[in-house]
C-alpha cells in the first residue's frame, strides 16, 4: 500500500498530526493569520512544502460581520433575537448577516460552505446543536461559533446561552394553582425538543408540590406557533369538562388560544385564564394583556454575541491551543420570571345547583 503523505495526498489532518498542533493552527498558518509563534509556523510550512501540499486560491479576509443563523424567520420570537445580536454588533462597528437554513436541530448540510467563504468574525446559531463535522469545519477556520439555546441542551463542547426553562414553566403553574385553579390544560412545544419538555417538566413539578393530579387529555405538544395553540385550545375548549386554565407554552401559541376564545364565545379571564411565555412585546398589547414567563429572549442574543467576541479574542491570543470550548464561560443560563397582567384572575366560584 502506498503512503498517502509520499503520494503528494497529504491531508491537512495528518500535517497537524505530524507537526503536534492542531487543525485550527494548520488552517491559519495557511490562511496567512498572524497569530501563530514564528516556530510553529515555520515547521507547518516546512511540513507542507515537504509533502507537496497546493494551497488553493488565497482565502478571502474576514468579514466586519457578525451571521446569525434560524430555520425560520417568520416570527416575533426571532425578531428578538435579531434585535440583541444587533444592538452588541452596533456597538462594536459591526453588521449582521442572516441565514434562514436547516430544521430547528441544526443547520442545513449545505450552509457550511457559505459561511467559509463568507469569512464572519463569527457565528450565532439558533438550534439545538450543531453536528460534529459542521463544528470541525468551523473549529479549522477559527470562526467561533455560540448557539442561542430556548431549543435544547448543547453538548460541552458547544458554547452556549440559555435560559431557565424549568423554573419558567415552574411560575406559570403556581401562580395559576395560587389563583384556585387545578384544571389546568398546558399546551407545550415539540416533544423532541428539550425547551418544551423542560417547560412541561416544570409544570408537572408545581402540579405535583400542589397534590393536583395532571389530566393526560389536557397535556398537549404544539409547535410554538399560533396556529397550533388555536387548534389545540378549540379542542381543549369545546370539551364537556374544559379547563379552568391554560398554561400556552409560548406567547404565540398563546395568540392562538386567545383567538379560540373569541370564536368560541369565551371570556379570558372571566371563563378561563391564560398564560404564555416568552414576553414578546405583543404580550402586553393582546386583549387582554397577556399574563407570561419573561424569557429575556434580547439579553441572550446580545450575550451570545459577546461570548462570540471573546471567543475570537481568546483564540486570536492563544495561538496553538485548540478548540474554542475550552475558554471559561461558554456556557450561560439567563433566569426567567413570571410577568402578572390582565388574562389570569382567580377562580369563579361554582354556581350553586
Amino acid at each position: 500500500m502506498r503512503d498517502e503523505t509520499s503520494a503528494g495526498r497529504v491531508t491537512l489532518a495528518q500535517v497537524a498530526s505530524q507537526a503536534g498542533v492542531s487543525l485550527s493552527t494548520v488552517s491559519k498558518v495557511l490562511n496567512g493569520r498572524p497569530d501563530v509563534s514564528a516556530p510553529t509556523r515555520g515547521k507547518v510550512e516546512e511540513l507542507l512544502e515537504a509533502h507537496g501540499y497546493r494551497r488553493s486560491a488565497p482565502t478571502a479576509p474576514e468579514a466586519p460581520l457578525i451571521e446569525i443563523v434560524f430555520h425560520e424567520l417568520d416570527s416575533t420570537w426571532a425578531m428578538e433575537l435579531i434585535r440583541g445580536v444587533q444592538n452588541v454588533a452596533k456597538e462594536t462597528g459591526l453588521s449582521v448577516v442572516l441565514t434562514e437554513t436547516g430544521t430547528r436541530h441544526s443547520p442545513g448540510a449545505d450552509w457550511v460552505e457559505g459561511v467559509l467563504r463568507r469569512r464572519p468574525l463569527g457565528v450565532v446559531l439558533v438550534f439545538s446543536t450543531l453536528p460534529d463535522d459542521l463544528k470541525k469545519k468551523l473549529w479549522s477556520r477559527a470562526i467561533p461559533f455560540v448557539i442561542i439555546d430556548p431549543a435544547g441542551d448543547p453538548e460541552p463542547d458547544v458554547p452556549s446561552v440559555g435560559s431557565a426553562n424549568w423554573a419558567g414553566g415552574l411560575a406559570a403553574t403556581r401562580h395559576l394553582l395560587d389563583l384556585g385553579h387545578r384544571r389546568i390544560a398546558v399546551i407545550t412545544g415539540p416533544e423532541d425538543m428539550l425547551c418544551s419538555l423542560a417547560r412541561l417538566d416544570g409544570f408537572r413539578s408545581a402540579m405535583g408540590m400542589a397534590g393536583v393530579e395532571v389530566d393526560p387529555a389536557l397535556v398537549r405538544f404544539g409547535d410554538f406557533h399560533v396556529r397550533a395553540g388555536h387548534a389545540h385550545a378549540v379542542e381543549l375548549l369545546q370539551g364537556p369538562d374544559r379547563p379552568t386554565a391554560i398554561f400556552a407554552g409560548s406567547d404565540l401559541q398563546a395568540l392562538g388560544v386567545l383567538e379560540a376564545a373569541r370564536v368560541l364565545g369565551l371570556r379570558i379571564p372571566q371563563d378561563f385564564s391564560l398564560v404564555g411565555y416568552d414576553d414578546i412585546p405583543l404580550a402586553q398589547w393582546s386583549s387582554p394583556a397577556l399574563t407570561t414567563v419573561h424569557q429575556p429572549l434580547v439579553e441572550m442574543a446580545e450575550e451570545a454575541a459577546r461570548m462570540l467576541l471573546r471567543l475570537r479574542r481568546a483564540d486570536q491570543g492563544q495561538g496553538d491551543q485548540a478548540g474554542q470550548a475550552e475558554q471559561a464561560d461558554t456556557r450561560i443560563e439567563f433566569g426567567t420570571r413570571l410577568v402578572v397582567r390582565d388574562s389570569t384572575a382567580p377562580l369563579a366560584p361554582s354556581p350553586r345547583p
